[in-house]
């Protein structure tokens, strides 16, 4: 008999044009997270020494207008984080992709300005943390700056004077996970790294083997059961190799109410007789299902070769999930509601998943999601960053995915025309072999058309 997840795995890898992980490139991800400087410097070939001058000389926020902008993520505010070094270096990252990042100046200007960024890098999203509090994967509580809470007060209080207040993880290095205001500054010091050294951030990541990677339609939420046939056609004419369900309320156009998971196999089923048995499809009905539905959806799933069953039920019934991955063929990618490194080791460890799924602004930025990946390598197991957001949020996953050894698709969000920004020079787009190419200029690789944003800025923050 056919081991469907394995063949299933090798079809992902195969689909990597034919680049396999190595404990290798594993090691060069590791060294570049311990020392980034030494790491920029090689990737060049100078000295640490020889590098530019790192310390941080300002931050600030630019704010655009969003109202006509289709916002992914309903939380994007407009607003774009600056970093500036004394060089005059700058990274950017757009606040607001998983969560309202407020006030990020008044945590940034006392715990950056003066510092570099080659020694906050290694330490500022610590990822050595403990367990979640009251156990694993409980839903996080909104983050609130200081003195902006209920009566002024914060969720808890900041480490020191201007500090960010923390929810989710207290690690053992005195920061937290997920902690939004970190992360946006990670990413930006990456960026900042990439752009000082002129090289794309995924080559100072010990990236380089992969210059593209497959993308897949990721389909919208939509509103009917009959209007996944139409999307699906769609994406396969415009050359896209796979898509993915985001299925909605699960009913017909005309009729009675049925159980949404009943109508959501009505889709799986139609989806899959639409574009044909080669094609590769996947479901991710983002926790909707209790474990009954979630089971029968995957045994479908499994009869009709769908390549994987994401999020399946709440990812905090591992036990559920446990059951879930011993039961159904279709490989259960688990990770988006997950924010604590150690969370991960123990859903690994339970086998409460088949694939890590992660998102950068979760999980500690840039680092710390590369710290996840090497921690899914290292067991063998695939990561599949999530790509579904603006412009740099697509970046972000993009590099992670093509620097580590264990990741193979690129998510799209389908219309991809969605994730654009008037402000962005280049566009995610697939070719006409359904790939999307690496981006060739340095840092995040996506630079702001600063004639455009000055037009659209309603104000800079300072």
């Amino acid at each position: 008999m056919t081991n469907k997840k394995f063949s299933r795995r090798n079809f992902l890898r195969e689909s990597a044009i034919g680049v396999a992980a190595t404990s290798a490139a594993g090691a060069a991800v590791g060294a570049a997270l311990s020392n980034p400087g030494l790491a920029a410097a090689q990737t060049v070939g100078v000295k640490p020494a020889d590098l530019p001058d790192f310390t941080i000389k300002e931050v600030k926020v630019y704010v655009v207008d969003v109202t006509n902008f289709h916002r992914l993520n309903s939380s994007e505010t407009g607003e774009i984080v600056s970093i500036v070094t004394h060089d005059g270096v700058e990274g950017n990252y757009t606040l607001g992709n998983r969560g309202r990042t407020e006030h990020w100046l008044d945590w940034a200007k006392p715990n950056l300005t003066g510092k570099s960024v080659l020694e906050l890098l290694p330490t500022l999203t610590a990822t050595s943390g403990m367990k979640g509090p009251g156990g694993f994967g409980v839903p996080r509580t909104r983050l609130v700056p200081p003195g902006t809470g209920p009566g002024g007060i914060s969720t808890r209080p900041p480490a020191g004077p201007g500090a960010a207040p923390a929810f989710g993880t207290m690690t053992r290095g005195g920061g937290t996970w997920p902690n939004n205001y970190t992360a946006a500054a990670d990413i930006c010091f990456w960026d900042i790294l990439g752009k000082a050294v002129n090289q794309p951030v995924y080559k100072i990541l010990g990236g380089g083997a992969k210059d593209r990677l497959m993308a897949y339609a990721s389909s919208q939420h939509l509103a009917a059961v009959e209007d996944y046939v139409a999307d699906v056609g769609k994406a396969k004419a415009l050359g896209y190799k796979g898509y993915k369900i985001h299925p909605g309320r699960g009913q017909h156009t005309t009729g009675p109410v049925i159980p949404s998971y009943v109508g959501h196999m009505e889709e799986i089923r139609e989806v899959r007789k639409t574009v044909g048995d080669e094609f590769v499809l996947m479901h991710d009905p983002v926790q909707q299902y209790n474990r009954h539905e979630a089971m029968t959806v995957g045994r479908l799933l499994d009869e009709l070769d769908y390549a994987w069953f994401e999020d399946p039920i709440s990812t905090v019934d591992t036990e559920g999930l446990v059951e879930l991955c011993a039961a159904l063929d279709v490989p259960i990618h688990v990770g988006e509601f997950l924010y604590s490194i150690a969370d991960y080791a123990e859903y690994i460890k339970r086998g409460a998943l088949d694939v890590v799924r992660l998102i950068a602004d979760n999980v500690g930025g840039m680092t710390g999601s590369m710290r996840v990946g090497l921690l899914a390598d290292a067991f063998g197991l695939e990561c599949t960053p999530h790509n579904w957001g603006n412009v740099l949020d697509l970046a972000v996953h993009f590099h992670q995915e093509l620097a580590l050894p264990n990741a193979y698709w690129f998510e799209m969000p389908f219309p991809a025309e969605w994730v654009d920004r008037p402000y962005h020079k280049d566009r995610f787009r697939i070719d006409e072999e359904g790939y999307v190419l690496a981006p060739t200029q340095p840092g995040l690789g996506y630079p702001i058309d600063r004639d455009v944003l000055d037009k659209m800025v309603k104000r800079i923050d300072r």
